[in-house]
């Protein structure tokens, strides 16, 4: 029996890339918000031992939430053999720490909650900082898909020349695999931030910048703060005009805006959240993931690994 893929709103065409690699049905999840914020979702009831993967990028997390926990629920009641979450950009992931007193250490919390309705999860690059890996705090199989290899080899076809910038040394790691994927130099900038819209950035002295096309590649792009200081200095020192390169498209307010603004000369995400700079697919290694999840929860199974890589 085929898998079946629910997609939320704004995750059918993603969905609809992802169902013939897996050989799945795709349908779209119904959810209505009424006027006073309830939701209500509806979802279809023929899922009698169907292996069932809920796609819902948790950009905005709070009003996705419950509708996420009730809709896998209710297709469990409804016969689902199994109930997956593929959301490629997981929220939550930062508040890792009780930076003061009182503070709410989120990751661990939002884990519990999702796997509480969910056998597995696949996501793309989580915002990790302290904790190593998402096996740290799911129990359930949670795989994070890499974007270094559909990254490199989108840079290699349209920007031959790139000089790829990290925005700070927590970057390093992945920014020097893209580098070496799409066999071009790196620079890492360092960056103090001094509030959620205050962030400063310092530029390397580099022949390569100026030789070639400086790349700013992030993980997430939210207020756009790190990006729209990176370009100033960069375009202050001469180079030629930015390209911004970011895996998960927050872009809270008018940042995406604000980023083009101040010169850059293309903005480009992945589409783990929709948005009109997607320009980097990640189809193909997300299906392969969400094999590896469905054949690590299938009876009898042993696997247990957490990382993929295309």
């Amino acid at each position: 029996m085929k898998p079946l893929i629910l997609s939320f709103p704004g995750m059918d065409p993603l969905a609809s890339q992802i169902a013939p690699l897996l050989g799945a049905d795709t349908a779209p999840l119904g959810l209505h918000r009424f006027p006073d914020g309830e939701s209500l979702a509806t979802l279809p009831q023929d899922l009698d031992g169907r292996d069932v993967i809920l796609a819902a990028t948790l950009r905005n997390p709070d009003p996705l939430a419950l509708p996420l926990r009730f809709t896998a629920e209710t297709a469990r009641e409804f016969g689902a053999a199994s109930v997956g979450l593929l959301a490629p950009y997981l929220s939550y992931m930062r508040q890792d720490h009780r930076f003061a007193a009182g503070q709410v250490v989120s990751a661990p919390l939002f884990a519990s909650f999702l796997q509480d309705s969910f056998d597995w999860l696949v996501t793309i690059d989580p915002h990790l900082h302290r904790i190593p890996s998402l096996d740290r705090i799911f129990d359930i199989p949670a795989i994070r898909v890499q974007a270094a290899q559909p990254i490199a080899r989108w840079l290699a076809q349209e920007v031959p020349d790139a000089v790829i910038l990290g925005p700070d040394s927590e970057s390093q790691q992945w920014v020097a695999e893209v580098a070496r994927m799409a066999g071009r130099p790196y620079e890492v900038l360092n960056k103090v931030r001094s509030g959620d819209r205050q962030v400063d950035v310092s530029v390397p002295e580099s022949d390569a910048l100026r030789q070639g096309t400086p790349v700013v590649l992030d993980d997430i792009a939210s207020s756009g703060r790190t990006m729209i200081r990176a370009m100033e200095h960069l375009i202050a020192a001469g180079t030629r005009p930015p390209v911004c390169a970011i895996i998960h498209a927050v872009f809270a307010g008018s940042a995406y805006e604000d980023i083009l603004a101040t010169g850059a000369a293309r903005v480009v995400t992945t589409d783990s959240i929709p948005h009109e700079s997607n320009a980097i697919a990640l189809a193909e290694p997300l299906a392969t993931a969400i094999a590896q999840a469905m054949t690590e929860t299938a009876p009898d199974s042993q696997g247990t690994g957490n990382e993929f890589e295309d």
